[in-house]
């Protein structure tokens, strides 16, 4: 048996994949099963300036949380956090400090009567892991069951135990273990307020699944010869989409784009507006014009769904769609961040301007499904039917979006806001954290139930990472409807490189 001190771990990664013995290993990493550590208590109580940092990041406008003229009469009697912040309260945060104490509250608080801290059985685990060479961390899944809303003052305190650590698995972000821990929270008086179970994968990076792809002849051939083919050979080209075509009586057009404005052209004699611009007025004839920006909302009037043939540098299968814009005209543009399957005519959907993969001096105009108008009152069980869709909701993945909820969430790891460390460490670019990918979907769910639903468990899944410069875009759907107010819903979210969440989410309506 090895003690989680030994040194025959405390090696670079290198030499552990070759001298590790994996039987013995997994032994002494699963002799932390079952066992619990000491209670980590909230720096903070549960304050108002913590939770208004959250909604803004998140985009959370249910007005129980930030406005107290509000929340006095709503269905809790004042203030309450989000409920998907649960975890939030006992992060460590960017200074490490010892379970069992608080500083808000004079310094080293213990917890009831305990003298010693306890040994962290699963921050022992993880630097067990990080010796032998499993250094870079994901989250997998995260299930939270809610007791109560908190509520300003209360304070935090979260036990955690080691569930599970997986056998070594090879899995698509490299060579790995899942550890699966599970936490019960309490308030001040001890009482249970909610728990969640939590998976991560401990992996080594560079050790990812990749496609094979047939060996390139030039390649293959610089490198019998003892050359190198990255310094030898161009780097190939990405494709560019077709140039469109203008002339100087469109200049405006094009050169509102790169604002990120969609400009109509309006003849100034009548007012008429015009899609595609034109020389003369449709109804005088007139040729006086200047132009005006478009809100960027519509709905889709027509659409088609091309499969073939298809063309280098646009992705397929590629939807084209006739938008009906609020000003009345009609344009034709690709609609994008939603599946075939999910367009339907008359969705609302609203311009976006992403890389096109256009020339450098280029901005095209894309349409996405619109963000969904946001319930404000209080809905009842008898407003949901079985079956029901809740409405597609795009998230433009920002590195601001990114890196502001990460912080929110008190998640200072950093390949959340650090490029450099996350590339370092397996991954493609910074990524979003599992709580913020919880509490985007709170707010989503949340918005199309009205502010007056009571969450009891958020489940998920994680898949696909959410890198920056992509798109997510929620859909979900009423899986589970009970004339007592509960009612289960559905969902996924999914960017350009497949599910990046999938999960249920449990909720509770007035009657």
């Amino acid at each position: 048996m090895l003690c989680l001190g030994d040194t025959r771990f405390a090696c670079k990664a290198s030499v552990m994949a070759d001298e590790i013995d994996k039987d013995e290993f997994l032994e002494t990493l699963r002799s932390q099963v079952g066992k619990t550590g000491s209670p980590m208590v909230a720096r903070d109580p549960v304050n108002q300036s913590t939770i208004r940092n959250w909604c803004d990041a998140m985009t959370e406008h249910n007005p129980y949380y930030t406005i107290p003229e509000i929340a006095e009469s709503g269905p809790f009697g004042g203030i309450v956090a989000p409920p998907a912040m649960l975890q939030v309260w006992t992060m460590t945060g960017l200074v490490p400090r010892s379970p069992g104490t608080n500083p808000a509250y004079g310094g080293d608080l213990q917890l009831g009567e305990q003298e010693e801290v306890l040994p962290e059985p699963s921050t022992s685990t993880y630097e067990l892991l990080n010796d032998a060479g499993f250094g870079s961390v994901v989250a997998t899944n995260c299930e939270y069951v809610f007791h109560r809303y908190l509520r300003p003052g209360d304070l935090v305190t979260g036990t955690t135990k080691v569930v599970d650590v997986s056998e070594e698995k090879a899995t698509g972000l490299g060579i790995g273990h899942f550890v699966t821990t599970e936490t019960e929270y309490v308030d001040q008086e001890g009482e249970p307020i909610g728990s969640m179970f939590f998976r991560i994968l401990k992996f080594r990076p560079g050790t990812g699944k990749s496609k094979k792809k047939e060996p390139d002849p030039k390649v293959e051939a610089l490198k019998a010869a003892g050359l190198d083919p990255d310094e030898l050979l161009p780097a190939p080209e990405q494709p560019t989409r077709p140039r469109p075509q203008w002339n100087q009586d469109q200049e405006w057009f094009w050169e509102g784009l790169k604002k990120e404005e969609l400009r109509i052209q309006r003849f100034t004699d009548d007012g008429t507006l015009v899609f595609p611009p034109a020389n003369a007025n449709p109804n005088t004839q007139s040729m006086e014009y200047d132009w005006v920006v478009s809100s960027g909302k519509g709905t889709l009037y027509s659409y088609t769904v091309v499969h073939y043939p298809q063309v280098p540098s646009f992705e397929y299968p590629l939807i084209v769609g006739l938008v009906e814009l609020e000003e009345g005209v009609r344009i034709i543009s690709n609609i994008v961040s939603v599946k075939p399957e999910q367009v339907t005519v008359g969705m609302p959907v609203e311009v976006c301007f992403p890389d096109t993969n256009s020339d450098d001096d280029i901005v095209l105009h894309q349409f996405r499904p619109a963000q969904p108008e946001r319930v404000t009152e209080a809905r009842t069980i008898s407003d949901v039917t079985l079956g029901e869709q809740l409405p597609l909701c795009p998230v433009p993945l920002t590195p601001r979006l990114i890196v502001s909820t990460a912080l929110a969430t008190r998640d200072y790891q950093d390949v959340h806001h650090d490029r450099d460390a996350a590339v370092a460490k397996g991954s493609a670019d910074i990524f979003m954290n599992i709580l913020s990918t919880a509490g985007l979907t709170a707010r989503w769910i949340g918005d199309w139930a009205g502010p007056d639903v009571v969450f009891e468990d958020i489940k998920i899944k994680l898949g696909a990472p959410n890198y920056p410069y992509d798109t997510m875009t929620f859909s979900g759907s009423v899986d589970e409807r009970s004339d007592d107010g509960s009612v289960t819903v559905s969902f996924v979210g999914e960017n350009s490189l497949g599910s990046h969440v999938r999960g249920t989410a449990a909720l509770r309506f007035p009657a």
